[in-house]
């Protein structure tokens, strides 16, 4: 696969991501319950690529233990972040909670740096840096809304450290597994670990409303299938910090698309904001990190 298809599929599920705060704040349903039927839902969807393949099957019967192990526990992380971020919803705005969460790229490049001996290019470094910059100015009218609104960006900061693990363990494993098996694995994983939470917290699995059962579907298919599942896939190519830096995106989307359905005002602070981010982002792809991390072939893994 080419760099330019690869980037584009990085911009693509950068936009199926950022429909992810929205459908969260459409739903009516507590934090664990949306997070469970998204996991599970993507899990059935996804199910049949390993269940009804050969090779997956036999992928699956060769992998080691240790794989298996990470694997289930990125699924874990990964559903600690949903909780995390999905209840700093409740505390502050969709704008801020996502900008928040999306400074995953400061955990990345710290876990690449330490455990992975990576150096960071500057030129790529100052682009994420402005990217960064970009998210802040979105976000700071929160740092001056009081405890409630620090508190959500809290647990967004917490979110962002959780998966920022998830996506350097899948770097790690997609070295030698495919997309589709360390999906279904690590989401089988997110989905019993959510399901033991909520049942400790006594939460309802229904009944639900329609609109929140179709938020729930969305939630799956958009922005899990064609945003998350589809960096799962590029991590074959691309370092997490890659993936991380380019979900900086995702507060672009998620602002214009909470401008048209939710109402939320796009002031003059967001828009300068949202003009850094993109500044800061062609300014990283620019700088050669593409030709370093964007490792493409023909042979793609799925």
């Amino acid at each position: 696969m080419k760099q330019s298809v690869s980037l584009t599929a990085l911009i693509f599920g950068v936009f199926a991501l950022s429909t992810s705060a929205i459908f969260v704040k459409l739903a009516e349903s507590p934090s664990a319950i949306t997070a469970f039927y998204r996991l599970l839902f993507t899990l059935l969807l996804l199910l049949p690529s390993v269940l009804f393949s050969r090779k997956r099957r036999a992928e699956f019967h060769n992998l080691g233990k240790k794989q298996r192990i990470l694997s289930v526990s990125a699924g874990i992380l990964l559903a600690i972040h949903y909780i995390l971020w999905f209840e700093s919803l409740n505390y502050t705005s969709v704008a801020s909670s996502t900008v928040i969460v999306t400074l995953q790229p400061l955990f990345s490049i710290l876990l690449e740096t330490i455990f992975l001996k990576e150096r960071q290019n500057k030129v790529a470094l100052v682009g994420c840096l402005i990217a960064i910059a970009g998210s802040c100015v979105i976000g700071y009218g929160d740092f001056q809304s009081g405890s409630q609104a620090l508190l959500g960006d809290l647990l967004a900061l917490l979110a962002a450290a959780f998966i920022s693990i998830y996506f350097f363990i899948g770097q790690l494993m997609r070295k030698t597994t495919s997309a589709s098996l360390y999906s279904v694995l690590g989401y089988s994983g997110s989905v019993i670990f959510l399901a033991i939470y909520a049942l400790i917290n006594q939460e309802s699995f229904f009944p639900y409303p329609s609109a929140t059962w179709q938020c729930f579907f969305g939630l799956a298919v958009v922005s899990t299938i064609f945003g998350q599942f589809l960096f799962n896939l590029l991590l074959k190519w691309c370092s997490a910090t890659t993936v991380s830096v380019s979900i900086l995106g995702e507060p672009v989307g998620t602002c214009i698309l909470a401008f048209f359905i939710l109402h939320e005002t796009i002031g003059a602070r967001q828009g300068i904001g949202i003009a850094v981010i993109l500044g800061g982002l062609t300014l990283y792809f620019l700088s050669g990190t593409i030709s370093t991390h964007l490792k493409c072939g023909s042979d793609m893994k799925i």
